[in-house]
């Protein structure tokens, strides 16, 4: 009897050690969502940080994307990682201003100049958007400079009352953003990114701004086949995990998730930067009028831009971090740099 007691204790004990290994085994499924069209080089980014992810954890790690719009827009992918539905989400500047406001400052029309006075502003920014992220129950993993963002248009635009002949298609799910432009002035139509190239085929909306690098990918030029040189504001992406998701991750396995992460990033600007050149020369061969505004007609878009931004600030954009922006700016131009 004692030795059946014994052969059965030592069983259940073996029972209880393989159960815990088979959970210690247990893979993480990290669900992801995009708006980035599938076979973009967004997508092709986040499927190689996919890999990456699961061959430096040994399969540990699974990273599941849906790219294009499938799990909704960036509103709802937000919502969907604060439920749990999804454990991720790649997110533009204006997703990533919906989980904490200050991060809209990256939006505001012509502000920056160059890619360099950007990342000097960026990089100093930075600590104080990913504290306050975390705060609001996500993880920042990366940040990517996707090139920059232009007006598109079905007719010649080269100042901002142009502009206000035509019907804007501008992001969904900001009734602050919203007013601004209509206070302002300026027709404009809420949709989902997925819905804007119909918006322009139907004629339901007649001016956009977009990536370069997507303006020709998509052929949106082919339909609004005007562009206003001066770069509007950088596109700024981010993969965010929701902090529940990144905890339950194995402390050991997440320096070399976060180093695959930069890799990637780092990886994806450089690309963008060269494709965003041969997307432009690329669709001016097709037929793309690009207008230069004069020296004139470009003060008239910092007026604009300045009144924009009064109405922002203070508002929808915490003051503070307005104002440390233009510090930086400030900093950098007094080095000489334009």
């Amino acid at each position: 009897m004692k030795k059946l007691i014994l052969s059965v204790t030592a069983l259940y004990l073996i029972m209880i050690l393989v159960f815990c290994v088979v959970r210690l085994q247990a893979a993480i499924e990290i669900k992801i969502g995009s708006v980035a069209p599938e076979r973009s080089p967004w997508h092709n980014a986040l499927l190689k940080l996919a890999r990456d992810w699961e061959s430096s954890t040994g399969g540990q790690v699974k990273v599941r994307v849906y790219p294009g719009g499938i799990a909704g827009s960036e509103q709802d992918m937000i919502r969907k990682v604060r439920l749990g539905v999804l454990q991720g989400a790649v997110l533009t500047n204006m997703g990533m201003m919906k989980v904490e406001r200050s991060v809209l400052v990256l939006n505001l029309p012509f502000l920056f100049n160059s890619d360099e006075e950007f990342n000097f502003v960026f990089q100093r920014l930075r600590p104080i958007f990913e504290t306050r992220i975390e705060e609001s129950g996500f993880k920042v993993i990366h940040w990517t400079q996707s090139g920059w963002v232009y007006f598109y248009s079905k007719g010649p635009v080269l100042n901002p009352d142009d502009l206000k002949k035509y019907k804007i298609s501008i992001t969904k799910d900001d009734p602050d953003l919203e007013q601004v432009w209509k206070k302002m002035g300026y027709q404009v139509v809420p949709q989902d990114q997925k819905d804007v190239l119909i918006g322009l085929e139907s004629g339901m909306v007649s001016a956009t701004y977009l990536p370069a690098v997507m303006a020709a990918s998509g052929q949106y030029f082919a339909i609004a086949s005007h562009m206003l040189a001066p770069k509007l504001s950088p596109l700024v992406g981010s993969l965010v995990l929701s902090r529940k998701t990144w905890e339950q991750i194995p402390e050991n396995f997440r320096p070399a998730l976060l180093e695959a992460a930069e890799r990637q990033a780092r990886a994806l600007a450089g690309e963008i930067t060269s494709l965003e050149e041969e997307a432009i020369r690329a669709m001016k061969e097709h037929g793309l009028v690009i207008n230069s505004p004069s020296d004139g007609e470009m003060a008239q878009w910092r007026e604009a831009s300045s009144r924009a931004i009064q109405s922002l600030v203070g508002r929808i954009i915490p003051a503070d971090i307005y104002e440390k922006t233009m510090d930086f700016i400030r900093e950098y131009r007094a080095r000489g740099n334009r």
